[in-house]
């Protein structure tokens, strides 16, 4: 247990408790027998669903009103900017509801990088992806049967590598773009920062929705903005054309290696987990 000074009214100075939980098993039989754990996989799979549809809809919205055979123009609807605030809207919005119920991750990037740092279980994390694969392909169900007309005329929401574009470019903007996100859910959700800052009110997803509209405005152009494998299974399993699915991989490989960067660099740099690990074995041997 450690201590930290926060730093209270009028200059006074008191002490607040912090503790980092402890690493989470790989297997958990026990939590298959917790309502709480279907209910946190409910919750992303629902999340995961409002999601892609209010996003995906924005997208067809976006290209319909800006499709010259409708008389539209360049001029015309959101533009990237409010496809970016959409998706980082949505994310606030959806990790502010279910952040205390399943931890809000609406990601299997998120819930990769959080296994890697031991905060969740393997089932868990299992199944977290698979129900945000589910609900991402649900909410662009959702989408199609509404949009049907327009849904695959623009593309269905799916992400492609924009021409001009090598794949290796590609890979590296979901790399790092998912490197800001995980990064920022890791900083966001760190319990020795919340006792060290707790003066200063810290609303974890204010900045991972930030983060996500930031990283859309840089990458859209390149990749249509993966860095969330469920929200680019989904949108090209209901789309379902071949250019949906030529580089697909990228936006797997991308967000899983980005989120295991970030995994690494929070805990075992920042926070240190490699040096207090080995000061531990060397405490443990000379005893």
């Amino acid at each position: 247990m450690a201590k930290d000074i926060e730093v209270a009214g009028h200059g006074d100075l008191t002490l607040k408790d912090y503790h980092d939980s402890p690493p989470a098993p790989l297997v958990y039989p026990e939590e298959l027998g917790s309502w709480s754990f279907y209910r946190a996989i409910i919750s992303e799979f629902v999340a995961t669903l409002l999601f892609l549809y209010v996003t995906v809809l924005t997208v067809i919205g976006y290209k319909n009103q800006t499709d010259p055979y409708h008389h539209g123009n360049e001029c015309n609807g959101v533009g990237i900017l409010g496809i970016a605030w959409a998706f980082g809207g949505v994310i606030f919005i959806l990790v502010y509801c279910t952040a205390g119920i399943s931890g809000g991750h609406i990601n299997p990037a998120v819930t990769f990088g959080v296994f890697l740092a031991r905060k969740v279980s393997l089932v868990r994390a299992v199944m977290y992806m698979v129900a945000q694969c589910g609900g991402a392909i649900c909410g662009c169900g959702l989408v199609k049967l509404f949009q049907d007309i327009y849904y695959i005329r623009y593309g269905g929401g799916a992400n492609e590598l924009a021409s001009g574009y090598s794949i290796g470019t590609g890979l590296a903007a979901e790399i790092i773009g998912t490197f800001v996100l995980v990064y920022t859910v890791f900083s966001a959700t760190d319990p020795k920062r919340n006792a060290r800052d707790s003066h200063v009110p810290v609303l974890a997803p204010l900045p991972i929705g930030f983060a996500v509209f930031l990283v859309h405005l840089a990458t859209i152009p390149i990749t249509g903005t993966g860095i969330n494998p469920a929200r680019s299974l989904g949108a090209a399993v209901i789309y379902n054309q071949p250019k949906a699915w030529s580089d697909h991989w990228v936006f797997w490989a991308g967000p899983f290696i980005g989120a295991a960067i970030a995994a690494f660099y929070h805990q075992f740099i920042l926070r240190a987990g490699a040096v207090k690990a080995l000061g531990s074995f060397k405490s443990s041997s000379h005893m």
